[in-house]
């Protein structure tokens, strides 16, 4: 196709995360994109989003698979579809599939994934924003000492409701009401918050905190518990390094989401901006015993980083640039820290399963 075709985008799922980041996104990057369907199983839903960008919208993803002006496919639904939706899209032979986070709830699942997208050639990437964040991509490249030498890091992420952006974000259509709040004196309950928490906000400072851990097969979580209105505070090591995960979302008037690396000789940090909120890249500062040195803003971020990666993949215009094999080194991490802190809370939880 040629370089300055837009690419048809298809958008499973009509939801928070589709309307506020990436239809948002899609906009900023007009030039690359158009939005031609989106699918939501609300099909009112589905049908406002759709309207509100000119695109066509059915209750069903086959119906949006099978669409011929939808190239790219952005599986934004609920975990437990994203498999068969990703691999339906590959079987359709479309360009490229851009799936939110997690990629799969099993590595089974993730490793199927896997084979399929190798042997129909489409390229899949993963939603994980912080890895396409401008200050993320500078900081890798000066980081080769820190990944032999750090033996301290930390993320700590201290963000408001998800409201609070999303309304200025974009006007948001289907907003569901609250759900029952988990019975935090049962074990089972206090696992499950840490679980999603693992999974659902964890999992964007993870492939970037696995980079700095030679491996993984000795991971040993020593402290895991739930926080108070939601979060979770995990303290694991691995590889002989010492990893803090801390979160907490409150009524907050500062939100605050840093990720730190430590060595005796160097530091970095990473401030980003809260989800939601397409206010530029990260702020990267790496520090040692004689020099500062700190990346320059950027004023897009990782939502248009990881849209720009999916166009160019979809146009062939990357070389080795489907990182499969970290996907799957990143998910094994998130999965086996989510399971042994559940085993931690809540030990006799799997057995009574």
């Amino acid at each position: 196709m040629a370089p300055t075709e837009r690419l048809g985008v298809g958008l499973i799922g009509a939801g928070l995360v589709t309307q506020t980041v990436h239809l948002p996104a899609l906009a900023s990057l007009a030039d690359t994109f158009v939005v031609r369907h989106l699918s939501d199983p609300d099909e009112d839903l589905a049908a406002r989003a759709g309207a509100a960008v000119g695109a066509r919208h059915s209750a069903h993803a086959d119906a949006l698979i099978a669409d011929p002006a939808v190239e790219v496919v952005a599986v934004c639904s609920p975990h437990r579809f994203h498999t068969e939706q990703v691999i339906a899209a590959c079987e359709a032979g479309k360009r490229a599939v851009l799936c939110e986070k997690p990629l799969a709830v099993s590595m089974a699942e993730a490793e199927l994934i896997g084979e399929v997208s190798r042997r129909t050639g489409v390229p899949i990437v993963v939603g994980a924003m912080h890895l396409f964040d401008p200050g993320w991509l500078w900081a890798d490249r000066r980081s080769a000492g820190l990944r032999r030498t750090a033996h301290t890091i930390r993320s700590s992420i201290v963000l408001p409701p998800n409201s609070r952006y999303e309304e200025l974000a974009t006007e948001v259509y289907g907003r569901h009401t609250a759900s029952t709040a988990p019975d935090m004196a049962d074990p089972a309950a206090q696992a499950e918050v840490v679980v999603g928490g693992v999974l659902g906000l964890a999992v964007h400072d993870l492939p970037l905190i696995r980079s700095f851990l030679p491996r993984i097969d000795d991971l040993v979580v020593h402290e895991a518990r739930p926080l108070r209105p939601w979060g979770y505070h995990i303290v694991f090591t691995a590889a002989g390094r010492t990893v803090e995960l801390h979160a907490v979302v409150d009524a907050t008037w500062q939100p605050d989401w840093t990720l730190e690396v430590v060595s005796d000789t160097e530091a970095l940090r990473l401030d980003f901006t809260p989800s939601y909120v397409q206010a530029g890249s990260a702020r990267a500062v790496l520090r040692s015993h004689d020099a500062t040195t700190m990346a320059e803003p950027a004023d897009s971020n990782g939502y248009s980083g990881e849209w720009q990666h999916v166009a160019a993949l979809a146009r062939g215009e990357v070389a080795g640039g489907v990182r499969h094999e970290h996907d799957l080194a990143d998910l094994r991490l998130a999965l086996r820290l989510a399971d042994a802190a559940s085993e931690l809370i809540a030990p006799d939880s799997r057995e009574a399963a």
